[in-house]
């Protein structure tokens, strides 16, 4: 009876087997597990069913935050402490002193100093650089772009991916830091005992000249590694003050110290003829003097403010001329050159009679004494210097004073030099400094200002000296050791890295040269040697 009546009651509560499962299958979830809580109160698979849900709840929490989060920043990829530590930086520096808009500037915050670099660097490459921009906006593409601009815009990220030389060099020569490497002296062979007074390479062949106190001049060949001594000349009891290669280059001129005596020494010849004494020319002694471009005239500079202008040619007296073939002949007197008299010689004519009539054909005149002078590069004019400070142009062919004008700010002239293109002239002074002007504008108005005041020489700019195609000046002082700096034109800037930093190695300049083609620049120097430095941005002697 009593189970009976409990299948009875567990029917009414829960009705068949059947009924009951279909039952918990038309259950809500919430209803469904209470009614598992109920049947199956102790489940060993519950905990570990919770925590699943939980994690699978955590895991789609972090994708929606993920989604929603805002994207942050980008962050610099390092980040100096130092940078944030305020220090007051030297602007005095001569790496610095270009950053400076006022003399005001000697010190500068480092947070100013680098925003300082950063205009600098964007105004040198025209804007901020898309690589060193923090957020780079990338456009995108419309649905109805061509397959062509695809492929352009494929080939431009290519380019940017790859570091390789695209941009051909440059046949102009760079400002800031010029490439050149020191070599063995030019005349490493046959330093000089006492100070040079002058170096120049020779106007047509791989050849430097050097001479100096000694007594001495020497020829080198240049090769930058061994430099093989040609030749030397010793002169007796004549220490050279000056030696110059005449315009063809087969003859040197030589001043002493003492007299108005100088040598030439004729190279085809090997012969080497004093001049004791010069028509027309009344000096007591004869240092400083300039070859004309054409080699037709010596300028020879005298005191008391006075120029001499002496021809270098020679004279044939009284030519006669047989015929070998006839009884009569022709005499006449006519002016002709060495090579017109070795024809007439090699041709077994009778001898000529050969007089040598150097002679000063015009002096010139200036206010106080000449300190320098230069002739332009058709040498059809000449600039000469004053220690007053005042610049002479003269005509070559009439004598006569074109136009004058005051160096300014210049107390007392040193030094001068006139480029070959006709374009520039560089004037020194007593302080070091060395200003550059426009020839047009010299020969124009009365005041020029200069392009540029070069203020890098602290003592008197004693040496100046253009490169044959214009783009450097090389300046110089003897008073100071390494006063030697290279300016590049036309930027009028000076290249930071010469000389060598911390390095003596140039001591005190006394003559400076470039070779024909700029790849060669030497230094005279008081130790007696002609310092060496191969510019490597020039490819030929």
């Amino acid at each position: 009876m009593m189970e009976q009546e409990e299948e009875r009651l567990q029917q009414l509560v829960f009705g068949a087997e059947e009924e009951l499962l279909g039952k918990l299958e038309s259950f809500p979830e919430e209803q469904l597990s209470i009614v598992e809580f109920m049947i199956f109160p102790f489940n060993p698979h519950q905990d570990s069913d919770e925590e699943k849900a939980e994690e699978s709840s955590s895991d789609s929490e972090e994708e929606n935050e993920s989604r929603l989060q805002i994207p942050t920043k980008r962050k610099a990829a390092w980040e100096d402490e130092d940078d944030e530590e305020e220090e007051e930086v030297d602007m005095t520096h001569r790496f610095r002193k270009d950053l400076k808009k006022s003399d005001a500037e000697s010190k500068m915050p480092k947070q100013k100093l680098q925003q300082r670099l950063k205009e600098q660097f964007q105004k040198a490459m025209g804007g901020t650089p898309s690589w060193a921009e923090k957020s780079v906006k990338k456009s995108k593409k419309k649905a109805g772009d061509d397959d062509e601009e695809e492929d352009e815009d494929d080939e431009d990220s290519e380019l940017l991916k790859k570091t390789g030389n695209y941009v051909g060099a440059s046949e102009n020569l760079p400002k800031g830091i010029i490439k050149l490497k020191k070599c063995l002296n030019a005349n490493n062979e046959n330093p000089g005992e006492d100070r040079l007074t002058t170096v120049q390479f020779h106007p047509s062949a791989q050849v430097v000249m050097t001479a100096g106190l000694d007594h001495t001049i020497s020829l080198f060949q240049v090769d930058g590694k061994t430099n093989p001594k040609i030749q030397s000349i010793h002169l007796e009891r004549f220490p050279v003050n000056k030696a110059c290669f005449s315009a063809n280059g087969e003859q040197v001129v030589a001043t002493g110290m003492k007299n108005k005596l100088f040598y030439i020494y004729d190279m085809i010849e090997g012969k080497v003829i004093p001049v004791p004494r010069v028509r027309g020319l009344n000096e007591q002694r004869v240092k400083e003097f300039e070859v004309s471009p054409d080699g037709e005239f010596l300028l020879l500079t005298g005191s008391s403010g006075y120029l001499h202008l002496m021809t270098m040619k020679v004279w044939i007296h009284h030519l006669t001329v047989y015929n070998l073939n006839s009884s009569t002949s022709n005499s006449s007197s006519c002016m002709k050159d060495r090579n017109a008299l070795s024809v007439y010689r090699s041709a077994e004519l009778t001898p000529c009679s050969l007089t040598d009539t150097r002679e000063v054909v015009r002096s010139l005149k200036i206010n106080g004494n000449v300190c320098a002078t230069a002739f332009t590069g058709d040498g059809s004019k000449i600039f000469s210097n004053s220690d007053e400070g005042e610049v002479y142009i003269w005509d070559v062919r009439s004598g006569k004073c074109m136009h004058r004008f005051v160096d300014e700010g210049c107390v007392r002239g040193t030094s001068m030099a006139v480029s070959r293109d006709g374009l520039y002239v560089a004037c020194g002074s007593q302080s070091g400094v060395v200003n550059i002007y426009s020839q047009k504008t010299c020969l124009q108005e009365s005041s020029p200002k200069p392009l540029k005041a070069v203020m890098n020489l602290v003592t008197a700019a004693t040496s100046l000296r253009f490169n044959p195609n214009s783009e450097i000046l090389a300046i110089a002082s003897r008073a100071e050791d390494e006063a030697n700096r290279l300016v590049h034109i036309p930027s009028f800037t000076v290249f930071s890295n010469f000389p060598l930093f911390r390095k003596k190695t140039i001591y005190r300049s006394h003559c400076l040269d470039f070779s024909p083609n700029s790849g060669f620049y030497s230094v005279a120097n008081n130790k007696g040697h002609a310092v060496l430095f191969r510019l490597l941005h020039y490819k030929d002697f």
